[in-house]
């Protein structure tokens, strides 16, 4: 960075007294919370954190240093909850990604489906010669999702990211309200519990980790 795009040492100075506000503002809502979920206590940590990150930058501009500190960016927590206090009915929001690692083997999976479908209820297009798009609809078709989870490797699929969403609701939608766009009205603030399951939570724990010790499990 040029000298002249350089935070001045006053901008630098201003961006630690904010930090410093925002720390005695996040102490004071903890001291005053109401809930586990008070929104004061959510919304300081928020502030804390934008501080940090503003000052920080600041910091590394002007002077080549970084603080110790690493707060969690406001977008990997959940809001406060704002759903029902008594819900009646639970929604279940899952995304699983996988990538095609061994289409041979997807292909092979499609082919015997059809050759043990006695009555020609698997797709023509599941036959030897079809590609990779009419395995997929076969395999997803003839297994459920959580079968296709646990047995992945078989077809010839590779684990991406996945989480899971246990969100409230007052009641039950009525039937097929919502089947056009399943995902549209997903809400972090009705989210009772979360899943998260990547790679990158491996990475971390793998740079965590005592070398002497080995890479332990996440809880």
């Amino acid at each position: 960075m040029s000298d002249a795009a350089q935070p001045t040492a006053a901008e630098v100075r201003a961006a630690a007294d904010a930090v410093k506000t925002a720390l005695d503002r996040h102490l004071q809502a903890v001291e005053r919370r109401t809930g586990d979920d008070d929104p004061a206590v959510y919304d300081a940590f928020n502030a804390l954190a934008a501080a940090a990150e503003v000052y920080d930058e600041l910091l590394y501009d002007r002077h080549d240093e970084v603080t110790p500190f690493e707060i969690p960016a406001a977008q990997d927590s959940l809001p406060p909850y704002a759903g029902p206090e008594e819900p009646h009915a639970v929604s279940v929001l899952i995304r699983r990604d996988y990538a095609v690692a061994e289409p041979a083997r997807l292909l092979a999976q499609a082919e015997r489906l059809a050759d043990l479908d006695p009555d020609g209820q698997v797709p023509a297009a599941a036959t030897a010669g079809a590609g990779v798009h009419a395995a997929l609809g076969v395999v997803f078709g003839e297994y459920e999702a959580d079968e296709i989870a646990s047995r992945h490797k078989e077809f010839g699929l590779e684990e991406g990211d996945s989480t899971l969403w246990v969100s409230a609701v007052e009641e039950l939608p009525e039937p097929g309200e919502w089947l056009g766009a399943p995902f549209d009205e997903a809400d972090p603030a009705t989210v009772i519990c979360r899943f998260d399951v990547s790679a990158v939570f491996d990475e971390e724990d793998e740079l965590d980790a005592d070398p002497e010790e080995g890479v332990t499990d996440r809880p």
